[in-house]
């Protein structure tokens, strides 16, 4: 009980924000799948995607190594100082992939064009604000800002369910209202003015972690290939009603990812402990914790798959949603299968292996969705998107063996990167 006390503790620190942003975002889905037509939802969905692309560049590029060099630097200027830099290349950044956004959207004739853009922007910006409070060390300022976020979206989101009128933009309005309102309670609660800056100072200190985190960029990409091809591809190819029934049924298996990324949040310091140290006992953790999720996500899947066929929704109106769940259940329980395996590459610094892994896996993927859509109704691209998480399921699991096995000897025969196994 010693232990689990702060145990729990970390873990609800840790996720407890993003639990409660994912049960925000969930009942969102499920509420607008059946109050928009098929080409509104598909265009929320497409919109939640672009924000997620953006999220996933921005720690990568920015919140990332922020962290590290705040953790590295004990002073509180420097801190600040560092904070400042990533800060701005944060904003930059998420300007830019909301521009992008906003392009995309003109190309999909959309209506709600600038309060997409701002949506984005407020969303990929609240995100690196987050993970640079973390670092900080102000975790308790990240929890008031999301439990502040989901509050008021809740209670603005049954506001304007309520007026009725044009949800889809209200929806995009209120999205981006709630997560500014997010940034500036951690900007209050940081008690100073953040400063933003263009100066050769935030290049340097950009530049000077340029070696360790171009792995993580490169890995951010091949990640938003794998994971997000489906939906910028259908989109393209057919029109986001097409990618309606995707995005709807899709959601449902959502609570799978979170599970996930709990455990994983909460295993990889004890893996990280042990590499090296003790890999028997990295192995026991790993099979135990893969055996645990492979139960879950069979249970799951189970479930939902039975509740499908009672879902009524124009989203899922002309498609056939027991097919498009049995290939999105075995692409969330694959990914479950190898969650283990990526943590402990993680926790060995080889994220090479990693950007290699899903870069390969992206490539595989994006051939047979295109392959799909050429020839089959758009439901069948998921078929592909499965394929892809087997084969990075099987590439981890095959890079781990290599490299735990005979770790103590210096030696990894299956080795992608010539070299130190950190990238």
């Amino acid at each position: 009980m010693r232990r689990l006390v702060p145990l729990a503790r970390r873990l609800v620190m840790m996720i407890g924000g993003e639990a409660m942003q994912s049960a925000f975002h969930f009942g969102l889905n499920l509420v607008l799948m059946h109050r928009l037509s098929a080409e509104g939802y598909g265009l929320f969905a497409l919109a939640m995607v672009m924000g997620g692309v953006a999220i996933t560049y921005v720690r990568s590029l920015t919140a990332m190594p922020a962290s590290i060099w705040i953790g590295r630097d004990s002073g509180r200027h420097r801190a600040h100082a560092y904070d400042a830099s990533f800060a701005s290349g944060a904003l930059l950044l998420s300007i830019g992939i909301s521009l992008l956004t906003i392009l995309l959207m003109v190309v999909w004739d959309a209506d709600q064009i600038l309060s997409v853009g701002l949506f984005v922007l407020a969303w990929s910006f609240r995100s690196h604000l987050r993970v640079s409070n973390f670092a900080l060390g102000r975790p308790g300022l990240v929890s008031l800002s999301d439990l502040g976020f989901t509050l008021c979206s809740i209670a603005a989101m049954a506001l304007v369910v309520w007026r009725g009128g044009d949800l889809l933009h209200a929806t995009f309005l209120t999205l981006a209202a709630t997560n500014a309102l997010g940034v500036a309670i951690m900007l209050l609660g940081m008690r100073r003015p953040i400063r933003f800056t263009l100066r050769a100072s935030m290049r340097r200190r950009w530049f000077g972690l340029w070696r360790s985190v171009r792995w993580s960029a490169l890995s951010a990409t091949t990640v938003t290939l794998q994971g997000q091809a489906i939906a910028l591809l259908v989109a393209s190819f057919a029109g986001p009603a097409a990618y309606a029934p995707i995005a709807a049924v899709l959601v449902f298996f959502t609570p799978l990812r979170i599970v996930a990324g709990a455990i994983a949040n909460m295993v990889q310091p004890e893996i990280a402990g042990l590499v090296g140290r003790d890999d028997a006992a990295v192995w026991r953790l790993m099979g135990l914790w893969t055996l645990a999720l492979a139960l879950v996500g069979l249970l799951y899947g189970a479930i939902v798959l039975a509740a499908l066929p009672f879902v009524r929704s124009d989203a899922l109106a002309n498609a056939d949603g027991w097919m498009i769940g049995l290939f999105s259940w075995a692409i969330y329980f694959t990914t479950m299968l190898y969650v283990m395996p990526r943590i402990t590459l993680e926790s060995l610094g080889d994220f090479g292996t990693v950007a290699l892994t899903t870069g390969i896996a992206a490539a595989i993927g994006v051939a047979l969705i295109v392959l799909l859509l050429l020839l089959a109704p758009p439901n069948w691209v998921l078929a592909g998107a499965a394929i892809s998480e087997v084969v990075v399921a099987i590439l981890s699991w095959l890079a781990v063996g290599g490299r735990l096995d005979r770790r103590k000897a210096g030696s990894f025969p299956f080795r992608f990167f010539p070299g130190r196994s950190h990238g």
